[in-house]
């Protein structure tokens, strides 16, 4: 079993618990600048995970489909969005179950990366060209990869409840990898690996134009500054796809 298909489950929802609604919102806020949408354009959350960033652009006026993999992280976006307000599709970013294209797509909290080989991760890049309308905007957070390889915690160690969560990050074979265990009282320990590929700002930006996505601006945070390698915590991908 890869590692995305057993990491996104009940015990993700406790590790990312300081995750919040507002902090989407604040990032959507910004998003809706990049983007430069109509009021109810169709925007595709592309792994959406439990839906924090679809709700809050189906909040600004967008119609939103969001698409995860994680049966897990989609039941609880279901039960989060009462309103009903989102579109919810399980299925592979590699391959989407859709043959509708939208105004825009959009790839959060450094959803890409997650395969060994290139040629996957390129796939996804070829799929968010494919779903696309011409002209369509894109954008992908990603992780920045320098930053990462300068600021890394080697391990830390938290309590959410009654649980025990340590988590051990080390750079091996071009990846950044997270080991988490989790221990509760009476259980035995539960061990997950989450692991992201790296891609630097050039390679990255040769993976986008050969999937023919043109690329606007390039980001370093949500407050619109200008990426830095040296101190940027992301790299923020914003572009079309050229009609």
């Amino acid at each position: 079993m890869a590692w995305y298909q057993k990491s996104f489950g009940n015990d993700y929802l406790m590790v990312y618990k300081h995750r919040d609604l507002q902090g989407a919102y604040h990032e959507v806020k910004k998003m809706i600048d990049w983007l430069d949408l109509e009021q109810g354009a169709e925007v595709l959350d592309l792994c959406c995970g439990m839906g924090r960033h679809s709700m809050a652009l189906a909040e600004f006026g967008y119609d939103v489909t969001g698409v995860d993999l994680s049966e897990v992280l989609l039941n609880e976006a279901v039960k989060l969005d009462d309103g009903k307000c989102v579109t919810w599709l399980r299925g592979d970013m590699r391959e989407v179950p859709l043959d509708r294209q939208y105004d825009a797509v959009v790839n959060l909290f450094t959803s890409f990366g997650y395969f060994d080989e290139d040629q996957q991760n390129e796939k996804v890049l070829h799929e968010i060209h494919r779903l696309l309308k011409e002209g369509g905007r894109f954008i992908i957070d990603f992780l920045n990869p320098v930053y990462v390889q300068m600021n890394l915690v080697p391990q830390s160690e938290r309590t959410e409840q009654d649980l025990l969560i340590r988590e051990e990050r080390a750079i091996e074979d071009g990846c950044v990898r997270k080991r988490i265990v989790i221990s509760q009282k009476g259980t035995a320990d539960r061990h997950y690996l989450e692991q992201v590929k790296l891609y630097d700002r050039t390679a990255f930006e040769a993976m986008l134009l050969k999937a023919g996505l043109h690329i606007d601006h390039v980001y370093g945070e949500y407050d619109g500054q200008a990426y830095d390698a040296e101190v940027s915590s992301r790299l923020i991908f914003v572009g079309h796809k050229e009609g």
